[in-house]
């Protein structure tokens, strides 16, 4: 096969692509905006507009310990774990700390409260628990969702994870919450666990890093992977320019190296729009 015909077919399957994840972004962000109206709506049926940071955060962890009824016994293979709305309906998902975070997240963040999640990692830095953190009075208070427990020190201050990471107060705060596993402590956390990508991991944080050294304090790290529609979004219209910049390269290629030269999107566009506005001879 000459160059020419392979080029062809590279850039046919460029443009397929290019159109693909058009609408991939378009289907991202409807989804996107279907789940923050869901949200919105969810938030103020159950939360008082009037209420204060810490009141919004209290009131979230009520309705997960007191709300309606809801489905007891979800199908393990119909349910998105990442999905609030599918997480804010499931009362057997709220017990477990991973769906109940967020479940959590999502409608904090929702009510004008940010919020984001938290990882305890043990020795093995193998995440071990899942909290949540919350931006009040310009500081990150820790909250549990999964026991429905906004920490809180001697002085009945909220505490921070740094504050938690003291075994002291640790021992101090969680000894009277029933249930709580003593193991479940803050010495080490994360809010995103790459490690969980081999090699690959730990350069990518070494990047990030370097580029953006609070990378992983944003919330919308958080959203990443805690709302499905938001890393659909994201990831198709990062798809969409990388697949943009590879057919502008292709395009610069072909009409310096190939000697093709196509007649742009944009002059198509102005000939089809003369001959609709050409009056008939």
């Amino acid at each position: 096969m000459t160059r020419k015909p392979a080029f062809e077919a590279a850039w046919f399957s460029v443009n397929l692509l290019l159109v693909l994840s058009f609408v991939l972004c378009i289907f991202g962000f409807a989804w996107e905006y279907s789940t923050r109206k869901y949200l919105q709506g969810f938030s103020d049926a159950i939360i008082p507009a009037s209420s204060a940071p810490i009141e919004r955060v209290e009131t979230i962890l009520a309705w997960m310990s007191h709300g309606p009824a809801r489905r007891e016994t979800p199908n393990p293979q119909g349910v998105s774990y990442r999905d609030p709305e599918e997480t804010l309906n499931y009362q057997a998902l709220l017990r477990v700390c991973g769906t109940a975070t967020n479940a959590f997240v999502n409608l904090a963040n929702a009510s004008g409260v940010p919020a984001r999640r938290l990882l305890l990692l043990d020795e093995r830095l193998v995440a071990k628990h899942v909290v949540a953190e919350v931006r009040i009075d310009n500081q990150w208070i820790v909250v549990d969702p999964s026991y429905r427990v906004i920490p809180r020190g001697p002085d009945g201050g909220l505490l921070t994870r740094d504050d938690l990471a003291n075994l002291d107060v640790f021992h101090y705060v969680f000894q009277n919450v029933p249930g709580y596993n003593p193991t479940l402590s803050y010495e080490r956390t994360v809010h995103l666990r790459l490690a969980r990508v081999p090699v690959f991991g730990r350069i990518l944080r070494a990047i990030l890093g370097r580029i953006a050294p609070r990378w992983e304090d944003s919330v919308y790290v958080t959203l990443l992977v805690e709302r499905l529609s938001f890393t659909t979004t994201t990831a198709s219209v990062l798809l969409f320019f990388i697949l943009l910049l590879i057919r502008l390269g292709m395009r610069y290629y072909s009409e310096v190296s190939l000697g093709i030269h196509r007649i742009r999107f944009r002059e198509r566009l102005w000939r089809a729009f003369q001959i609709l506005l050409r009056e008939p001879s």
